[in-house]
């Protein structure tokens, strides 16, 4: 939004600013925040930044935990929700003594990946088409201790609501993809999500809802450059969450919130460009893919278990990769086949448009983390010239299950569980740290603390294990 402190400055007294905003994300992919007077907003600020405690949100140790933010200006933006008029920024995490970036920081990193990929001499810039997948529910009410488990959704579009005296127009289960109006409550919902996106600078390709019938909805944006599409995925799940707050809705990312239902995703399309040129284009290649487009997609699955264990980091994200559904199960490729854990789009067949889609991820991730492991391990495929049909991975346009035995043994099968991810990650990080783009260090304190989440989960008694087990 903003070249100069100047600018900002001025768009501050000009427009009646009376707070700053500053938000930064964590290592787990939340965004934080810390507010100030507008008063504050001053030249100085953008030296000396704002100090936080970053042994709190993963970035540090206890023992050197001091960091501080300093607005990154051209990310400026109107903050539609609160109550005083705010202007918000997003920031750079930088030492607290030199001012040098922290090396932790998850938009420095993807900010390291691009410029790997330049200095590779592949391309120029990566572009990233994330696909939000939520859940818009009516209400949701959660409890766990020593002696109860439980949780429960609400949603007015449920077939379970269907025998209460309502509108009559519940969605039956699956039943959700592309629904219509007055079977789909939330058209207008995510029409002021969409426009709210919009204005904040977050452009929509369009929104519809999803297969879920309980409320599952889906909001596509265009294709843009890594820290953008990053950026994107974090002020997504703000507006999403905020505005279905002031709507009376509740909304969740997580993968798989309902059992039986469609889980949601966030499927990566991505594309490399030296120049303007789409490197993955060639109007010969399968998919209208290039051999080095083909390279990519192979270094993506070679990798794809370890790069798992950041794409999809949570407990919950395994729950959406089973069998019986659309989510990708088996590291193959294909033209157009939904099941494949890379999809080439069929109607991505110009040069401008020909890219691939990787299916896993979900918005559990960090997106600078996930993004920038998606690209590291593209490129070293490029780098390797990584073949994905010398290398097992398909292409596979049919049926997965329908394939005879002896060749569906071949087939890798992708992680079923968040700790053979992480198993994955410690043995296959060398991609990600190469050149410093990933700190070394980052891995282990990242795979500790998702086996900690891990440990808690699984150690936990399951409200079906009683219903399983209560009489033997």
């Amino acid at each position: 939004m903003f070249q100069q402190f100047d600018e900002a400055a001025g768009y501050v007294r000009q427009h009646g600013v009376t707070m700053v905003d500053l938000k930064f994300c964590d290592l787990a992919g939340r965004w934080r925040h810390v507010t100030l007077p507008a008063e504050r907003f001053t030249p100085e600020l953008m030296e000396d930044g704002v100090g936080f405690d970053g042994s709190s949100v993963g970035l540090r140790s206890v023992k050197s935990g001091d960091l501080v933010l300093v607005p990154d200006l051209a990310t400026a933006f109107l903050d539609p929700f609160p109550e005083e008029k705010t202007l918000s920024f997003l920031c750079r995490i930088l030492e607290a003594d030199d001012r040098s970036p922290v090396l932790f920081d998850p938009r420095t990193i993807a900010t390291r990946a691009e410029e790997r990929l330049r200095a590779s001499g592949v391309g120029t810039r990566s572009l990233w088409g994330p696909e939000f997948e939520f859940y818009l529910f009516d209400g949701v009410a959660y409890e766990n201790g020593v002696n109860v488990a439980s949780y429960r959704v609400e949603s007015s579009e449920a077939d379970w609501r269907s025998h209460e005296l309502g509108s009559g127009f519940t969605i039956p289960r699956h039943g959700g993809y592309h629904a219509l109006p007055p079977q789909d409550h939330l058209d207008d919902a995510r029409t002021k999500i969409s426009r709210i996106l919009e204005s904040v600078g977050v452009p929509v390709k369009y929104h519809h809802h999803e297969v879920g019938g309980p409320g599952q909805c889906e909001i596509e944006i265009p294709l843009l450059g890594l820290l953008d599409a990053c950026d994107a995925v974090l002020m997504v799940k703000y507006v999403v969450r905020r505005a279905a707050k002031k709507m009376g809705l509740t909304a969740t990312f997580m993968p798989k919130p309902l059992y039986g239902e469609a889980g949601s995703g966030m499927h990566c399309h991505q594309l490399v460009l030296d120049g303007e040129r789409n490197v993955y284009f060639d109007s010969a290649g399968y998919g209208c893919v290039s051999e080095t487009g083909r390279f990519a997609i192979g270094g993506l699955l070679h990798h794809g278990a370890a790069v798992m264990a950041l794409t999809n980091p949570s407990t919950n994200s395994y729950r959406r990769l089973v069998p019986g559904f659309e989510a990708p199960v088996t590291a193959i490729y294909s033209l157009g086949n939904r099941s494949a854990a890379i999809r080439i789009p069929k109607y991505a067949n110009r040069p401008e448009s020909a890219r691939f889609e990787f299916r896993p991820p979900d918005a559990t991730c960090n997106p600078y983390l996930a993004m920038a492991a998606q690209l590291l391990a593209g490129l070293d495929g490029i780098e390797k010239k990584m073949d994905p049909t010398a290398l097992g991975f398909g292409p596979v346009d049919g049926d997965v299950a329908a394939l005879p035995p002896e060749r569906r043994a071949k087939i890798r099968a992708l992680p079923t569980a968040l700790d053979e991810s992480l198993d994955a990650l410690e043995k296959d990080h060398d991609f990600l740290t190469k050149d410093g783009v990933f700190p070394v260090d980052l891995i282990p304190r990242w795979v500790q603390k998702k086996r900690e989440e891990d440990r808690e989960v699984r150690n936990r008694p399951h409200p079906y294990e009683i219903e399983l087990y209560y009489d033997l």
